[in-house]
């Protein structure tokens, strides 16, 4: 006989192989019950990562609409920037409520991505009730990704203006901010989220190694976001192919020009044997990659660069190499992070930046929660409006997977 966890999940894996995303809410709260779970509601994160959004078809207890919720004020904003299970007490037992019960919020991961917030009402929080309402998340955070890829609605939702073209095309090219396995944590943040001009990061993993690129593209038009998606394609051509960095830096090169006159994209394509930490990579004009150790500042992998892509002007200095340590950050960014400007000219910088960094690993936070609040900095230091595309992106070699970034 099945347990009542059981035929939650089971019963929720086969109900919802045809159901729309607009009707998961609904779905999930039917088999949540089963457990003894009420009042499930989902939360999924906006593309900048500040509010909470609830999915259509929910509504609140007295039946009236939900509103977001501000990441960084609220209880499930708190679940959902520590990775933790938050709770709180809806209050003293009545007649209509005879037992006082336990409202909680559950992050919503994909691997490590955070998706959103799970809340739920239940009489008690035991370890079996925990354990339950966990692997609910769990199993609903692989519905939405399967869900919001075809879903108008979805991205409809978690965006709070429109977006320009440009950003459209980078966006659905562009990978998860978070990735972790046993060895390797990488984490980006790109801005403005809805109308990037030439920034690009992208990733992924091929056995022991992890290939990373970044890329800058000249301009803040249409064209600078072709430019930056013709780099991001060349790049993954030539590395499914099995072609070396170099290689692929050529390939980017000759790939712009054929198709633009007078464009290019500086960028870093960098190799990480996930076995030994030892980093590959080349450099085509951008600003080099820095390392920090133990809470420190430790290198800046400068180098003379190769030209920029675009220009048909041959490699130059080609493969460059550094020996990582276990627990090191490496860094990459384009000029919009540390060249952001205050209404009064004043420069966010080189030195914040890597001291917001540091300050913000000594206080226990996650990669990809540091990567939140520093776009936020920044964006504070300039009134709320960039002036250059923002991109940064942090790979953390280590031995195994920190136990914050899971529940």
């Amino acid at each position: 006989m099945r347990s009542d966890g059981e035929l939650m999940l089971g019963g929720l894996l086969e109900a919802v192989h045809l159901v729309a995303l607009e009707q998961v809410p609904r779905v999930v709260a039917e088999h949540a019950r089963l457990a003894g779970f009420t009042r499930t509601l989902i939360y999924v994160t906006d593309l900048q990562e500040q509010r909470l959004v609830p999915l259509p078809g929910q509504s609140g207890d007295n039946g009236e609409a939900l509103d977001p919720m501000l990441i960084d004020t609220t209880l499930a904003g708190r679940a959902f920037r520590n990775v933790e299970v938050v709770r709180s007490r809806r209050g003293p037992a009545t007649t209509l409520r005879p037992e006082e019960e336990l409202r909680v919020w559950v992050p919503i991961l994909d691997g490590t991505e955070r998706l959103g917030v799970l809340q739920a009402t239940l009489p008690d929080l035991g370890e079996l009730a925990e354990r339950r309402i966990i692997q609910l998340a769990s199993l609903l955070s692989m519905i939405l990704v399967s869900k919001r890829t075809h879903s108008d609605s979805y991205a409809r939702l978690v965006r709070v203006q429109p977006m320009t073209l440009s950003a459209e095309v980078l966006f659905n090219l562009l990978p998860p901010g978070t990735f972790a396995n046993e060895r390797v944590v990488v984490s980006a943040a790109l801005e403005p989220a809805y109308e990037v001009g030439g920034d690009a990061y992208d990733y992924a993993i091929d056995g022991d190694i992890l290939h990373v690129s970044i890329f800058d593209a000249m301009g803040h038009d249409t064209s600078a976001g072709l430019t930056a998606t013709v780099a991001m394609g060349a790049c993954r051509n030539s590395r499914i192919q099995g072609a070396d960095l170099p290689t692929a830096g050529e390939a980017i090169d000759e790939a712009i020009a054929e198709q633009f006159t007078g464009r290019f994209a500086t960028g870093i394509l960098a190799d990480l044997d996930l076995r030994t930490g030892e980093l590959s990579w080349v450099n085509r004009g951008h600003h080099p990659p820095l390392v920090l150790r133990g809470g420190r500042w430790v290198a800046t992998l400068a180098a003379e660069p190769d030209p920029p892509m675009g220009f048909r002007l041959g490699p130059g200095t080609g493969l460059l190499g550094y020996q990582l340590q276990p627990g090191d950050r490496l860094v990459f960014y384009t000029d919009g992070i540390i060249e952001a400007q205050s209404p009064d000219r004043e420069l966010f910088g080189l030195e914040r930046f890597i001291d917001f960094l540091i300050r913000h690993e000594a206080d226990g936070l996650t990669v990809p929660e540091t990567l939140r609040r520093l776009i936020q900095a920044i964006l504070k230091h300039q009134r709320g409006r960039l002036q250059d595309d923002a991109t940064v992106l942090v790979v953390e070699w280590q031995s195994r997977t920190p136990e914050r970034l899971v529940l």
